[in-house]
C-alpha cells in the first residue's frame, strides 16, 4: 500500500482513490489567501510545477495517508481488547502494579495499558472532534483544509486541470530505450530481469495498470456477491433444468428389465378365468 500510494503521489500528484475521482494534492502558497488566481490563469503549467509536491511533502502525506490510519486501527484494536478485561475484572485489573524487577517488555506492556485506559479515550475524542470541526469549516468555506492533518503538512486537495492531464500524459509515455553498455550482451539491457529495466520501466507500468485492474476487480467482486445473493441465479438454473428429460441411473450388478415382446395370433389373448359354480343352498 505504501509503494502504491507513493507511486501515485509522485506520478499523478494524488493518492490512488483521489486520482480515480480526478483529484490531486498540492502545496499551499505562503501568501495571503494561499492562492494566486491571476498567475494560475496566465501560466497554469508554471503554477503546477510550483505547487507540485516535493519529496519531503510526499513523505508527509504518506504519513497521514498510510501511517496514521494504521496506527489508529491498531490502537482501536488494543483498546477493544483491554477495556473489556478491565470491566470484567474490575478493581483487580487496575490494582496490578509493576514489580520492581520487571523486564523491559513488562514495563512497556504496563505503561501501554495505562495509556489505553487513562489517556487514549481523550485522544480519540479530540481526534474525532477536530475532524468534525474542520469538516464543518470546510463545508462553509472557512478553511482550505477538510482535515487537521492536511493543515499540519500544508497540503490541500483540488480538482485536476488541463495542465495536470497534459503532464500525466507526458509522464505515461514510454521512456527511451537505454543504450547498451560496452560489456553487456545483445538484448541484455532490454530484458525484464535486468534490475535497471525492471525498476525504470516494468515497475512503474505495473503500478499504473492498477488504475484499471483494481476498479475492474472490485466491480467483478460486487457482481459475484449480487449474483450469489439474488434469486435470479436460482431461477435461471431452475428454468434451465425444467425441460431436461434425464434417463434413470444405471447401477452395475442389477438386472435390467427388458420389455416383453408382443405375440401375434390367439396366443396374445389371455385365458378367461372360469367362474366356479356356486353350491345350491341346502334345503332346510
Amino acid at each position: 500500500m505504501l509503494a502504491v500510494e507513493r507511486h501515485y503521489l509522485q506520478t499523478y500528484g494524488g493518492g490512488f482513490t483521489e486520482n480515480f475521482y480526478g483529484l490531486k494534492r498540492e502545496r499551499v502558497l505562503r501568501i495571503k489567501g494561499g492562492e494566486a488566481p491571476r498567475a494560475s490563469r496566465a501560466a497554469p503549467t508554471l503554477m503546477r510545477e510550483t505547487l507540485r509536491l516535493k519529496e519531503r511533502d510526499i513523505w508527509k502525506n504518506l504519513a497521514i495517508m498510510v501511517g496514521l490510519p494504521y496506527l489508529k486501527r491498531k490502537l482501536d484494536e488494543s483498546y477493544d481488547i483491554h477495556i473489556p478485561q478491565a470491566s470484567i475484572l474490575g478493581p483487580q485489573y487496575t490494582r496490578n502494579t509493576l514489580p520492581p524487577n520487571a523486564t523491559i517488555r513488562e514495563r512497556i506492556i504496563y505503561y501501554y495499558k495505562c495509556f489505553l485506559r487513562n489517556i487514549y479515550p481523550s485522544i480519540n475524542a479530540a481526534y474525532y472532534f477536530s475532524l468534525l470541526a474542520f469538516n464543518l469549516a470546510y463545508l462553509f468555506d472557512n478553511t482550505k483544509y477538510f482535515s487537521p492533518f492536511l493543515w499540519l503538512v500544508g497540503t490541500r486537495i483540488r480538482r485536476m486541470g488541463q495542465a495536470d492531464y497534459r503532464a500525466i500524459a507526458l509522464a505515461e509515455q514510454a521512456p527511451p530505450t537505454p543504450t547498451p553498455r560496452p560489456g553487456n550482451r545483445p538484448g541484455q539491457t532490454n530484458s525484464i530481469w535486468n534490475p535497471t529495466t525492471f525498476v525504470s520501466i516494468v515497475y512503474p507500468r505495473l503500478l499504473s495498470s492498477l488504475r484499471l485492474l483494481l476498479p475492474t476487480s472490485i466491480f467483478a467482486l460486487k457482481f459475484l456477491e449480487w449474483w450469489h445473493a439474488s434469486d435470479f441465479a436460482r431461477q435461471l438454473s431452475r428454468k434451465a433444468t425444467e425441460g431436461l428429460d434425464l434417463p434413470p441411473p444405471i447401477v452395475s450388478g442389477m438386472p435390467i428389465n427388458k420389455p416383453q415382446q408382443k405375440i401375434s395370433g390367439d396366443n396374445n389373448k389371455k385365458p378367461q378365468s372360469q367362474s366356479r359354480p356356486l353350491n345350491p343352498p341346502a334345503n332346510s
